[in-house]
């Protein structure tokens, strides 16, 4: 199959932009499995294993789509459709209530219910980036990992609770010093700040790391940090918003889950939750359950959260439920039925995390 990757930015990317890596991993995954992959993005793109075409800002998307694919996969919102075979992958929350093309599909559940559809996608990542864990290093801290400069990451919050469970904190992707939205200069001692790290030193850290301390303020789509987290072994500690619960292994359905070794809650799904505990972390939207868990972070088997990752969160498994999709809208099928709205109203007011 001959498979065109769209998207209005370069790759690679040295940040954690989380759409320009599932791009990535993606046209990877697909080339492995012997499809010829071309991209179509912003000049300054290279890739070993895949043609580049290089948006021309001149002229129209559609223009510049060679006849001769058989699908064309967007992950940016197109301002024109092709001719040809298409599906759309949406990677953020909608914000101004728009119809959505019925070919659209979201990366988790949570975030496809939230947006009127059902289709669905969860990224993978690609092992090859990060080797093995080493389970015998040292686990001496915790981490908080993602743009620390946007306040609904809350890296705020993430600090709190490092502070008051007494633990040290590594923030991977910010600074001490923040002018983007106004001055901000965090003092805290217990607080490390390492701005964007490469793979290297990333995969050193979260080696060492106890675990993700993530206290995000808003409906997270998706989140590869968690993934990442888990792969090296470290649990989740953050809130019940979006796609966490999902990815810590919630199912629809009431089900029983542990925390740890010797404790367990039942909670019913409702869509949203006050809070979770599962084998892989502590989702809450009280600070002091976050934090009472965090202090027990040795009690959950690190190897159980990869071998978890390993399972359900590949590149290759990514790439096979794409190509079942782009199979169905190829045959002349639509995704979805209709098009879509949004199912809850946006909202610039960040959710709740408190005592």
């Amino acid at each position: 199959m001959k498979i065109l990757l769209v998207h209005n930015s370069r790759i690679p990317i040295q940040t954690y932009d989380d759409a320009e890596r599932i791009l990535w991993w993606l046209g990877k995954a697909l080339h492995q499995m012997g499809h010829e992959v071309i991209y179509l993005v912003k000049k300054g793109s290279v890739c070993p294993f895949a043609k580049i075409l290089i948006i021309n800002e001149k002229k129209p998307i559609v223009e510049q789509i060679p006849a001769d694919v058989d699908i064309v996969h967007f992950h940016c919102l197109p301002p024109e459709l092709p001719r040809q075979p298409y599906l759309i992958t949406l990677h953020r929350n909608t914000s101004d209530g728009a119809e959505l093309d019925p070919n659209t599909v979201f990366l988790s559940r949570n975030h496809a219910r939230r947006h009127g559809g059902k289709v669905y996608v969860h990224p993978g990542i690609d092992f090859t980036e990060y080797g093995q864990p080493d389970w015998e290093a040292r686990r001496m801290f915790f981490h908080f990992l993602g743009n620390a400069a946007w306040s609904g990451k809350n890296v705020r919050g993430a600090i709190e609770v490092a502070g008051q469970a007494g633990a040290r904190l590594h923030v991977i992707g910010g600074s001490r010093v923040n002018f983007r939205k106004g001055l901000r200069i965090t003092l805290s001692p217990h607080v490390r700040f390492h701005g964007v790290l490469g793979a290297d030193g990333r995969n050193m850290l979260l080696n060492q790391s106890k675990g993700l301390i993530f206290p995000a303020l808003w409906p997270e789509p998706f989140g590869l940090a968690i993934l990442e987290s888990l792969y090296f072994g470290c649990p989740v500690f953050g809130t019940p918003y979006g796609a966490l619960p999902e990815l810590l292994g919630k199912r629809e359905t009431p089900s029983r889950v542990i925390v740890g070794q010797d404790s367990a809650k039942t909670e019913a799904w409702n869509g949203q939750v006050e809070a979770f505990y599962s084998e892989f972390g502590c989702l809450s939207v009280k600070k002091t359950e976050v934090i009472e868990a965090v202090k027990n972070a040795d009690t959950f088997d690190r190897q159980h959260c990869h071998e978890y990752v390993r399972e359900h969160f590949s590149a290759e498994k990514m790439a096979r439920q794409y190509l079942a999709l782009y199979e169905k809208v190829g045959n002349g099928e639509a995704l979805h039925s209709h098009p879509l709205r949004p199912t809850e109203a946006a909202s610039d007011r960040f959710l709740p995390f408190g005592e």
